[in-house]
């Protein structure tokens, strides 16, 4: 049988290769410490369960729902975001509810991009932004991002000939994997940039409350708040640890909603009304756990990056996100896929290879900060032995 073309882009992915991995050493015996996956291990919060749970003896959830059953939740993320972040937002059009960020940003490139078209990609990023423009038949211009410029773009160094042909720049901040963070004169530059050279900002902006500067990292339209060239992506997985109710929505100019919707209308309808309330009650009610979400993750970060430390293998404390990004010591640093197989394989230790975020990202790996201290520092003790051992 003949595949389309555009599935040979496709045919590797971090998390399935890690997954592989992580499959043997379980055969072999092996008792997983997995941080190479962003899956927050807290609990949702109770009264955001108790407004799904409430939902299921209501028999008006049980049917589709489409856009206009979607107004109560669009109502109150407008309402959110103006409040958290000032910028004015009309909730019939300006919002889009989504089965998790990651199906928005995979599918705006089909409403943006025609074939051959380039959009403006970070390298490292994260997976599936490449994977929407392939599906686009997109062609992909990437923008390294080096420890020396703090994993940000040098926006004036793409060419003009890609520039002339480009549609879309996607960006992400606070960054996965890297955890970079960007200021809000970052964002004014970028959106100078985008207005300048005809090109649509998308911004996937899941950890933006997952910060430890005591405030939430600026919004892309705080910079553009006319919505001239933006859009937003948020996501209810990492403030709400709704990870596995797969929800997430956008926020942003008019007519890339729209378009956006179009396509959601085509491939989808959306998810089960008793989510979506659950997610109205995250968004309106407590923040309480919110900021408890960020304390447990600040002392993780603090507790795994110390134990680093005191092995021998310095890695910088992240302002932003549930990861650390470590620059693996020699003789590793060639090999960031072979170094986190070879770890799992012989400690039970998964970690995310910075390769399989990009070029760029070799030389790192990614972990996330999604087991309890006692186990980071459970997983930091066992590759201090496999360091020790020559990994073996």
């Amino acid at each position: 049988m003949e595949l389309a073309e555009r599935m040979k882009p496709l045919q590797t992915n971090v998390f399935a290769d890690m997954d592989r991995a992580k499959a043997k050493a379980v055969a072999s015996g092996q008792t997983i410490i997995d941080l190479s996956l962003g899956s927050s291990d807290l609990p949702t919060a109770p009264h955001v369960l108790a407004a799904i749970a409430a939902s299921l003896q209501d028999t008006e959830t049980h049917g589709y729902s489409l856009f206009q059953s979607t107004l109560p939740f669009r109502q109150t993320a407008a309402t959110w975001y103006t409040q958290k972040f000032g910028v004015p937002v009309d909730p019939e059009t300006e919002v889009l509810l989504l089965i998790g960020s990651q199906e928005g940003t995979a599918h705006l490139p089909l409403a943006v991009l025609n074939p051959g078209d380039f959009a403006l990609l970070t390298d490292p990023g994260y997976p599936s932004h490449f994977g929407g423009v392939h599906l686009a038949s997109g062609q992909i211009y990437t923008m390294p991002l080096l420890a020396e410029n703090d994993f940000l773009p040098d926006l004036e160094a793409v060419p003009p000939v890609v520039l002339a042909q480009a549609r879309m720049m996607v960006l992400s901040y606070p960054h996965n994997p890297t955890t970079a963070y960007a200021s809000l004169g970052f964002w004014q530059r970028a959106v100078a940039f985008c207005q300048r050279h005809d090109l649509v900002l998308v911004h996937d902006f899941p950890y933006g409350d997952v910060t430890y500067t005591g405030k939430p990292a600026p919004s892309v339209l705080q910079a553009d708040p006319e919505k001239t060239v933006s859009i937003e992506f948020f996501s209810m997985s990492k403030s709400y640890n709704m990870g596995g109710f797969r929800i997430g929505y956008a926020i942003g100019n008019a007519q890339l909603i729209k378009a956006l919707r179009q396509v959601k209308a085509n491939v989808d309808f959306n998810q089960y009304r008793g989510i979506v309330r659950g997610a109205i009650a995250a968004l309106s009610g407590p923040q309480d756990q919110v900021a408890q979400t960020i304390n447990t993750f600040q002392q993780r970060r603090d507790v795994f990056v110390e134990a680093l430390d005191r092995i021998g293998w310095p890695v910088p404390k992240p302002d932003a996100t549930q990861y650390i990004w470590a620059k693996l010591p020699e003789p590793w640093v060639a090999d960031s896929i072979d170094f986190c197989v070879r770890l799992v394989e012989a400690t039970g230790v998964a970690l995310a290879p910075g390769r399989g975020f990009g070029k760029h990202g070799e030389g790192y790996v990614r972990g996330a900060l999604v087991q309890s201290p006692a186990v980071l520092e459970a997983a930091v003790a066992k590759i201090a032995q496999f360091l020790a051992d020559g990994g073996q």
